[in-house]
């Protein structure tokens, strides 16, 4: 059931996605008089269609979502006839201001979406984990520079870290800058303070997708109390007396400091009786023995009673941190944020041409479906921001000046304003093979690093 979920949201992703990159083609073709034949989303046996008559546009959804297209009147496509009549609507027949709109409008409509996307959860309240640190690893970046558990993350050079969200962000970016970064912290006692970060530590952040761990940081965690708030029926908890508000103290004479604590506990012992000591919402301290029922979870057999931790309503305030602004103030945070990731993506792809960032930061299809079902899983305001970041890789995915994509034939289109005429269709051609290579080579690269991900 796992898996469809995250197929199917993958696919909804994809499919958001792709129709805007392609409606961006679509709407501005429409708008300069160019005939758009057919609008599809995906690629293959078209699967639904509609066509309100036979000169306009068909609306087609297809087979293979990974992809779409806009088809217009073109004099180069052979197989279609074009009456005299219509040959001032042909696409190739505009001039060239013209045609590069259109091209420019799909990754421009992708940018667009992230803004919308960010703006949406800046008003809604974008909630996101308090920036308190956890855990520092010995002899770590984090170490090195005194950062200390408990410390709360208040600003990273110059950019607020408002959540872990809004930090991690700031560091990547502070790594791409290549600049020694200033972080003020405000520790457990209430003292704030500076500390600093050295440049050629900074700059190993960008060698693979793990930025926290290569810090050597761990966001603290919401540490739940062991402590009953559901029971199953006729489950081992329940058949054992355990009551709703029971706090579990011991088991087998060993303390239990939180309800994680219990459950790996209860996982490792099968089938194998426990002397469980628990404490009363009434003071009461009481010993029960209790067997967990052994049940199969991927191939591993483990112990389950039946029984839920009581999450207190005030719980996670200590924890969580909410990011609201009004709808114009939320405007210009979120053209701000599209911006900043867009740049952020840039440079990480330079980095990565030249051999300064691990080809580890991509990701292909089988991590960016994991991604959408885990977003989606969180909430809302995660999954919209997951489709933000998404369209604006695919906005500057689509603007590389590779050949069959966007930004190559805009690259096209920039060598005939120079020279004054259109390449040639010869070497157009020849083009269009190298950037089928290209894309082919990426597309192999990114599934071995899926694959990789996933067999571990």
């Amino acid at each position: 059931m796992d898996i469809l979920l995250t197929i199917g949201w993958f696919v909804l992703a994809l499919a958001i996605l792709i129709a805007v990159h392609e409606f961006g083609h679509y709407w501005v073709a429409k708008r300069l008089g160019v005939k758009v034949l057919r609008f599809s989303i995906g690629f293959g046996r078209p699967l639904l269609r509609y066509q309100r008559r036979a000169d306009d546009t068909e609306y087609v959804v297809a087979a293979i979502p990974l992809g779409g297209y806009v088809k217009m009147l073109d004099e180069r496509e052979a197989e279609v006839a074009i009456p005299p009549e219509q040959l001032h609507l042909a696409f190739n027949r505009q001039v060239l201001w013209k045609r590069a709109a259109i091209v420019a409008a799909g990754p421009a409509l992708n940018f667009l979406f992230a803004i919308l996307a960010y703006w949406a959860v800046f008003v809604s309240g974008d909630t996101g984990l308090r920036p308190v640190i956890g855990e520092v690893a010995p002899q770590s970046i984090a170490a090195q520079a005194g950062f200390q558990p408990g410390d709360e993350l208040l600003s990273i050079g110059e950019r607020t870290a408002g959540s872990w969200d809004t930090a991690l962000v700031a560091f990547i970016a502070s790594a791409l800058d290549g600049r020694e970064v200033v972080v003020r912290v405000r520790e457990e006692s209430g003292s704030e303070l500076d500390r600093w970060i050295p440049a050629d530590d900074l700059r190993t952040l960008t060698e693979g997708p793990d930025v926290l761990g290569q810090l050597g940081l761990t966001p603290r965690r919401p540490m739940l109390p062991a402590v009953i708030g559901e029971l199953v029926p006729d489950e081992a908890a329940e058949r054992a007396g355990l009551a709703f508000g029971d706090r579990i103290l011991q088991v087998d004479g060993q303390p239990i400091a939180t309800w994680q604590d219990w459950v790996e506990r209860v996982r490792e012992r099968p089938g194998m009786a426990l002397d469980v000591e628990v404490e009363r919402a009434d003071g009461t301290r009481l010993s029960l023995p209790i067997t967990p029922r052994a049940v199969l979870v991927d191939g591993q057999e483990i112990g389950r009673i039946g029984a839920g931790v009581h999450i207190p309503d005030d719980f996670m305030d200590a924890y969580q941190v909410q990011i609201r602004y009004g709808p114009i103030e939320a405007l210009g945070h979120a053209a701000d944020q599209t911006l900043e990731m867009s740049v952020m993506t840039l440079k990480v792809i330079g980095r990565m041409l030249v051999g300064q960032a691990s080809i580890e930061n991509l990701s292909g299809p089988i991590t960016i479906a994991e991604t959408a079902g885990r977003t989606a899983s969180y909430g809302f305001d995660a999954f919209v921001k997951f489709l933000a970041i998404v369209s604006i890789s695919l906005g500057i995915l689509n603007l590389l000046p590779i050949p069959i994509l966007d930004g190559g034939h805009l690259l096209y289109y920039l060598i005939e304003w120079v020279k004054g005429s259109p390449l040639s269709e010869a070497a157009q051609l020849q083009g269009q093979k190298i950037g089928l290579v290209i894309l082919a080579g990426l597309m192999t690269l990114v599934f071995y690093l899926d694959l990789s991900r996933l067999l571990g």
